[in-house]
């Protein structure tokens, strides 16, 4: 067993630590505040003294060797460690505000709030719901999960989380099972839940080319209003299948139409590349992580 007086510097770990995550010296260097050179100093350094190689520089950036992985794993969350034993020391949690839109708050980070907890107790996220785009320094945002497409620009890491697949919803009270998936005659007889999203039209252009007669539809200004909607009975809604994923499996909702309308604005999780801290890091490593688990199946 290594003796603490042989162990690397804390200054290599820590340079080690954030190239490892950001995949990239120059990175690297704006997240700790100090120049890439100093970062590609000290991994050196750090390589030096493990007699290892970390990573591989190639031509397009940083990759971590097989053996600078496994310990990049183990760094990480030995940082994560002395981040909460020192909050716990002086009992002031890392905060952390996370910026999401009203659907996704309710029908995806709530529920799963629990488990979030569990696993950070040292960190007290806070939740601003808005569909507003927003200032990360102007409204003090630390995280965000917004729809789009890449580049979100040059200032901002971008993570995907789950790509676009809106599905046709509703209650299984308005249809039997033998009956389902529905065609587009006996759709045109139901009530159609809007959203400010409009997908309808593309939706049922593209899962039945045509549309016997004009649908009759309710409108909401967002999404969670439209699912409260088709859960209560209402008509059928459409929605981005992982927002829905649990109602489907606890039977509250079914598949209406078997066609899914894929591509566009997908969900990413958007954190600034300079300032972030350690607990906002491990928050954004969180949501991908729930994200790779709940990848809807088929």
């Amino acid at each position: 067993m290594m003796s603490e007086a042989n162990l690397p510097s804390l200054n290599g770990l820590r340079a080690f630590s954030a190239a490892g995550r950001q995949l990239s010296f120059r990175a690297a260097a704006e997240e700790l505040g100090v120049t890439q050179g100093a970062v590609a100093q000290q991994v050196r350094g750090l390589e030096e003294h493990l007699g290892l190689r970390l990573f591989l520089r190639e031509p397009r950036g940083l990759s971590l060797t097989e053996e600078g992985g496994t310990y990049h794993a183990a760094v990480s969350r030995a940082f994560t460690q002395l981040s909460d034993a020192t909050g716990a020391l002086l009992d002031t949690p890392s905060r952390v505000t996370i910026s999401v839109t009203p659907t996704f708050a309710s029908k995806w980070l709530i529920p799963r709030l629990a488990e979030f907890t569990e696993a950070y107790p040292g960190i007290d996220l806070r939740i601003t719901a808005t569909e507003r785009v927003m200032s990360f320094h102007a409204d003090g945002i630390d995280l965000a999960v917004r729809q789009g497409r890449t580049p979100f620009g040059a200032s901002l890491r971008a993570e995907l989380l789950f790509p676009q697949q809106v599905v046709a919803v509703c209650s299984p009270q308005l249809t039997a099972p033998d009956n389902l998936p529905i065609d587009a005659a006996t759709l045109s007889r139901m009530t159609l839940l809007h959203d400010a999203h409009d997908l309808w039209p593309r939706f049922l252009e593209m899962a039945f080319e045509y549309v016997p007669t004009p649908p009759r539809g309710l409108h909401f200004s967002q999404t969670t209003l439209s699912l409260d909607a088709a859960l209560a009975g209402q008509g059928v809604a459409l929605a981005s299948r992982f927002l829905v994923q649990r109602d489907l499996h606890g039977g509250r909702l079914v598949r209406a139409v078997q066609a899914a309308l894929e591509g566009g604005q997908d969900f990413y999780a958007l954190l600034p590349r300079q300032g972030a801290s350690e607990a906002a890091f491990r928050v954004m490593e969180w949501l991908l992580g729930m994200a790779r688990e709940e990848i809807p199946e088929g």
